[in-house]
Order: C-alpha cells, then sequence, then structure tokens
C-alpha cells in the first residue's frame, strides 16, 4: 500500500516594498520651467548674437542661474515611505528614519523636528495664507449652509437613513466630513499620520543622514566663480 506524498507549500511570492509617495509643489514646477525657459531664451541669444565678452557673461551666467533655478522650483520633492522620510532640500538630502521624527510642525512654513531638536524645513510643501484664508472662509460658509438648513437635514441623517446620511440622496453635493483645509495642510496631516503608525516599527529606527546636494553647489559655484573673474577683468 502506498503513502501519497506530502507535498510542500509553495513559496509564496515576496511582497514587494510599498512605494513612497511623493510630494511637490506644482506652482513651483510651473515657476521653474518658465523662468529656465526665459533664461535659455536670453542666454542663447546673447550667446549666438553677442559681442565681446558678451558671449562669456551670459554662458557664465547660466551656468551660475540655472543650477540655482532648478534647485528652489524643480528639485525640492518629500519622499514618504512607510520606514522614513526623505527631504530633497534645494542644496540638502535629509533622510529620518520615523522613529527619529519627533514632531510636523506648520505655521509660516512646515517643518519636521527630529528628536535631537533639529528642525529642517519642507520645501516642497510650502504653506500659502491665502488658501489657509480660502478654505477658512469654505468652512465658514459651510458651517453657516449647515446651520442655515436647520434640524431637517440633520433629522434625516439620524432618522431614516442613519449613519448612510440624507445628504446623498437629497439631489445636492455632499458635504465633506471634517473641516476644509488647504491642500499643504492636508498633506502634512498625512505626514502625522504616517508618523503614528509607524514611529515606533522596528524597521523604522535608525540614524539621521544629511547630504550636500554637490551636484547643485558644484556648477552654481563655478558659474559664480568663472563670471567674477570675467567681470574683474573687464
Amino acid at each position: 500500500m502506498t503513502t501519497p506524498d506530502h507535498q510542500s507549500p509553495s513559496p509564496q511570492p515576496p511582497v514587494p516594498p510599498s512605494r513612497d509617495r511623493v510630494y511637490r509643489s506644482p506652482s513651483g514646477i510651473a515657476g521653474g520651467v518658465l523662468l529656465l525657459g526665459i533664461a535659455a531664451w536670453l542666454g542663447i541669444d546673447a550667446i549666438v548674437a553677442g559681442d565681446g565678452r558678451t558671449p562669456w557673461l551670459a554662458l557664465a551666467a547660466l551656468i551660475f542661474v540655472v543650477p540655482l533655478i532648478a534647485a528652489f522650483t524643480l528639485r525640492p520633492a518629500v519622499f514618504a515611505g512607510d520606514d522614513r522620510l526623505r527631504i530633497r532640500n534645494p542644496f540638502r538630502v535629509i533622510v529620518l528614519p520615523w522613529g527619529e521624527v519627533e514632531s510636523l510642525r506648520s505655521g509660516y512654513s512646515n517643518e519636521v523636528v527630529a528628536k535631537s531638536g533639529k528642525k529642517y524645513q519642507l520645501w516642497a510643501i510650502p504653506v500659502s495664507l491665502r488658501a489657509r484664508k480660502r478654505a477658512a472662509r469654505r468652512e465658514a460658509r459651510r458651517g453657516a449652509g449647515d446651520d442655515g438648513r436647520g434640524g431637517a437635514s440633520g433629522g434625516m441623517r439620524g432618522g431614516m437613513f442613519g449613519g448612510m446620511g440624507g445628504g446623498a440622496f437629497s439631489g445636492r453635493t455632499p458635504v465633506p466630513d471634517g473641516p476644509v483645509r488647504a491642500e499643504a495642510d492636508k498633506i502634512m496631516d498625512e505626514l502625522r499620520g504616517l508618523l503614528e503608525a509607524r514611529g515606533k516599527a522596528e524597521a523604522a529606527q535608525g540614524e539621521v543622514s544629511v547630504r550636500w546636494a554637490y551636484e547643485v553647489v558644484g556648477p552654481a559655484v563655478a558659474g559664480a566663480v568663472l563670471l567674477a573673474i570675467l567681470v574683474v577683468v573687464g
């Protein structure tokens, strides 16, 4: 009598790591593309049609200006993963494991505070006071609308439709849950949620690392030195 062979379970495929959430400033990117276009137009025109030292001055100015424009507009980004927060600022790249993040603050600028007490600004998530005021006005109008509808709508939500809410069935656009927030403040709330969820995870521990962006600093310094030499030499 033969016994059936016991087959070992097939190995499960490895779970791919989750992709980082990337946050950038659309207005900063648009402004950077526009400024780079203007700089390229003026600089190339001066190089092609200029006389004497003008082409060399234009070339030096381009080498100096283009990296700076890209650094402050196109480069900034925030990469939020399960284990770490990577901040790409104009001249530095900061990597903070979630376990080393003390808090995320929003004031006139958005910044992350490490447990060591050091603060790092989030250039890619700029604060817009205008957007905050606009969100506050929308929240005020929404509150006024809720008060103006009286108890009928509230009764529908609490009565016939229960937890489903009456607004979805009344022909009106459903009112979003929670207060109206500016986009940058929503992003900061998402990052705080990641910090709360992953701050104590074993994989989210480590040391903070800071690296200078020599790929930006090098060309900008070279352009500045060349421009200064050309101006001094005359």
